[in-house]
Parts: structure tokens; sequence; C-alpha cells
């Protein structure tokens, strides 16, 4: 068995511990896991995962080995990941995982090359990066992947584009766009958690503060709604007219960023494109102002920019960067810009990666079985595994549905009747 890399394997009880905790969290994947003890559905199935390695990962992982899958994980963040949870996958469960809690890009790259020398015939994203580096450093292996799935709106995005121009090479399930995750895990996990990790990397009052969410896709709208929640006064700032629109009907304040950056208190990032804070808004910001990312990679604020106005930075919290400008303001960047929700916080809550992380492991079996038998381009989560894990998750939450009558049913099923 392949023996995988982390911090320090004497945290593995104390990681198990927290898997267990989350495990109970996640009814709806616990149940698949269940099952495919069983009926062994990935037998044999060789699958590489790059994402982020936390406890609700590690719950993931160890459904897609009780479906008969071999599997061999890495982080998808370079702070994202647990320590305790990466030694408990590989010390107590088995699954080879190379995670390190703060490795540099060199070591980072170094355990996507790990997991993609296991020979995965399936593989699992989130942000696609072990996507374009087995396209651009192992294109020998490309001839045996059945298929793919993704878990991020950033990830889509580069597969789209890599479908676009050709050069995506076998199907990719794009799980981000299924409603039971993009709906509630965007939205309340991203929400929830972003505001987690911003307390607890600073212990701020967002009551009475002015909080700028740059981006109104599911994920700002849930940053959005938390922070008005906590009494603070939103601004949202957005490029596409339609979002702009909802954001004002949903009552927040919309302006540029130009106009927004002298206002703020926090700004926290949701874009999924890069330099969505840059040079000319940290000079319009006031004294304190603190910054955040919650999207996917760390270029979403311009860092390179700010270090070069700073005339002095220093660590003044554990996550927390202040950068001095010449004037004397001072901006402070939590969790070096990358994901604030896992640099700061825990990431987003079990109950809410219940459903993700279902879309996932159904998605995959679904690719296994039509192995040979789709396009090289991405593909929506069907839509049956999309509402049997919304069934799943409401049976769980012991919530029960209306039911048509056949009254009902042929009424929707016929153009006869009119006014």
């Amino acid at each position: 068995m392949t023996i995988g890399d982390c911090k320090d394997r004497s945290l593995a009880p104390a990681g198990q511990q927290r898997i267990e905790w989350a495990d109970d969290n996640m009814p709806v994947l616990k149940g698949i896991r269940e099952e495919w003890e069983k009926t062994r559905p990935l037998a044999g199935v060789r699958i590489a995962a790059c994402l982020h390695v936390t406890t609700e990962t590690a719950n993931l992982m160890r459904t897609l080995k009780a479906g008969g899958a071999e599997v061999a994980l890495c982080a998808s963040n370079p702070l994202s990941t647990q320590d305790d949870v990466a030694a408990a996958l590989n010390e107590v469960y088995g699954i080879p995982t190379f995670a390190i809690r703060g490795e540099d890009e060199e070591t980072y790259y170094s355990h996507i090359r790990s997991v993609l020398a296991t020979g995965p015939q399936v593989t699992m994203d989130d942000g696609a990066d072990l996507v374009t580096t087995l396209h651009g450093e192992r294109q020998d292996l490309l001839p045996q992947i059945v298929g793919g799935t993704e878990e991020t709106t950033t990830g889509v995005i580069r597969l789209k584009a890599m479908e676009r121009d050709g050069y995506l090479r076998f199907p990719v399930v794009a799980v981000n766009e299924a409603r039971t995750k993009h709906m509630f895990d965007n939205r309340y996990g991203t929400g929830q958690s972003t505001v987690d990790g911003i307390l607890r990397a600073t212990n701020a009052l967002i009551a009475g503060s002015t909080f700028v969410v740059v981006g109104y896709g599911w994920c700002g709208r849930g940053v959005a709604a938390r922070a008005r929640g906590m009494g603070a006064d939103v601004i949202v700032v957005e490029v596409d007219p339609l979002r702009a629109l909802e954001a004002v009907m949903d009552g927040y304040r919309v302006m540029p960023m130009e106009k927004a950056a002298p206002q703020g208190h926090f700004f926290v990032t949701v874009t999924g494109n890069r330099d969505a804070i840059r040079e000319e808004h940290f000079r319009a910001m006031r004294d304190g102002a603190i910054i955040a990312n919650a999207g996917h990679f760390d270029v979403e604020i311009n860092i390179p920019a700010l270090a070069a106005m700073a005339r002095e930075r220093r660590q003044v919290r554990p996550n927390v960067e202040e950068f001095v400008l010449q004037d004397g303001r001072r901006v402070r960047l939590l969790a070096e810009g990358r994901l604030v929700n896992l640099g700061a916080a825990e990431g987003h809550p079990a109950q809410v990666m219940d459903m993700s992380f279902a879309n996932q492991a159904l998605s995959v079996a679904w690719l296994v079985q039509r192995a040979g038998q789709l396009e090289r381009k991405v593909y929506a989560v069907p839509d049956d595994i999309d509402r049997e894990v919304a069934r799943r998750k409401l049976a769980s939450m012991g919530v029960a549905l209306e039911e048509l009558t056949p009254v009902q049913r042929e009424y929707l099923n016929s153009w006869q009747f009119g006014t």
C-alpha cells in the first residue's frame, strides 16, 4: 500500500475522534457507505482525490473505500489541511493521504504527483489542479481515466475553458452545479464558515460595521446574509447586472469597488476571479480595514500590490498579517489571502457537506457505470442523483413530502385543461 505524507502520525487518535464526530452529522453519506459495504459498486476502481483534507472529506474517502475503491488523497489548498485528519486517514483508515498544513508550493505539487502516481481511473478535484497537472505532466495516464468530478465554482470555470479549447480529455461531472450542492453548501456553508473564520482570526465585532462582499454568486449571497444577520451594513460589489439587481432587491447597497473601498470595515472576496481588490482600492481603505478571501484561489486579493505599497508588514495575531502603508494606515489580511473559512476556521459544517459529498460519491458511481460511453466534456450532476440526495437529506431530518394526487398528476401532464 502507498504510504502517504502527513505532519505527525501521532495525531491520528485525535483525528479519528473528530472524523467520527463529523460522521454523526453526515447521515446521507453514512447511509450510502452502509449500502456500498454490501454492493461494492466501485470494486477495484483507483481514485485520485485532490480535496480539502478535513473531517468531512475523510468520511467521503471512507465511503469510497467502503464501495471497493482504492483511494489516494492530497490537499487542494496549502492552508486547508487538518493535520490530525491527515494522520488518521493514513494510520487508522489506511487511505494514503498526502497533505501538510502550510506546505509550500513545491510540496503541494509533489503531493499531487504522488497521488497521480497511483495510476487513477477516476479523479476528484476541488479547483482543477489535479486535472490540469494530469493533462500537463502525466498525459500517459489519460487513456485509462474513466472520468472525474469537480467540487468548486473556480474548478468548473477552468474545466469548461478546457472543454471549450478542446483540451479536456475525459468527462467530468460538475458536482458544484448540483442544486443540493451550490444552493446549500455554497450559500449556507460558505456564509457561516467565512464569518466563523473572520471571528476566530480577529475577534472583531461585526455588528455596526460596514461589510463589503465582492461577488454575489451563491457564496456571496451566503456571506452577505450572515453578515447582515450579525448586524452589519452590507455593501455588495458585482459586475453582473442580474446578480447586482438581485442584491439590490435583497436589500443591500450595491456599488463599484472604488466607492465601497473607503466605507468598508470588512471586505470578503467571493468572485472566482483575480484582482477583485487591488492597489487603487487599498489606497482608499480606512485604517484598520480587514480583508479576507472566500474564493478558491489566493488571487482575488492582489497581495503583491499590497506588499509593494507597505512600508512594514508583520504578524499581529494567528492568521492576521498587518500591512502598514506609507501614510501609516493599516490593512489587515486574513489567512494569507487563502480560503479564510478553512485557513482560519474548520470549513463548512458537516451537515451541509453531507449533501455535497453524497453528490460526489454517487457521481463517481455514475461515471464508473458509464465508462467509455460519455463525451469529453463537463456534465451536470444527473437530476435523479440531485433529487435522491435531497430526499435522503429530508428523511434524515424527519421531514416528509406532500404527494400529488392522481388528478393532479393528470393535470400536470395534459394540455386539454384550460381556463
